[in-house]
């Protein structure tokens, strides 16, 4: 791997497409660092991509009565999955038009940036709009 520069925005929506939980990190960090402190305050059911697999990261959430479901990678076996989280995880397109709608208003696909201060003094007006 190489190096990465920018940021990732990890954001929690509820079904309305609402956010209810955000977070900046630098590209370097894992998506599952962020999901502990995003989750807290949730109940029932987290819904994620690929990305956000991990065992250590399920138990933990499922000690704080979240459960996380996922997709599952190809290499790994299927499981069993309601109907209804498998109807949940298919709504992808609510998180994906948040980001696309963020990227446009504030231009952050294209960012310059190689500090979080500088990353957010330069969006937090942008942002701003949104909220």
């Amino acid at each position: 791997m190489g190096w990465f520069y920018g940021f990732k925005l990890h954001l929690v929506v509820n079904h309305h497409g609402e956010i209810v939980a955000a977070k900046v990190t630098t590209a370097n960090v894992h998506d599952t660092q962020p999901v502990r402190e995003l989750a807290e305050g949730l109940t029932d059911k987290l819904y994620g991509d690929k990305g956000y697999l991990s065992k250590d990261l399920e138990a933990d959430l499922l000690d704080k009565g979240v459960s996380l479901i996922t997709t599952v990678r190809k290499n790994m076996k299927a499981r069993a999955i309601s109907l209804w989280d498998r109807a949940m995880l298919s709504r992808r397109y609510i998180i994906e038009t948040i980001n696309d709608q963020l990227k446009n208003i504030s231009y952050i696909e294209h960012s310059r940036h190689r500090s979080m201060n500088g990353f957010m003094l330069n969006y937090s007006r942008d942002w701003s709009l949104i909220v």
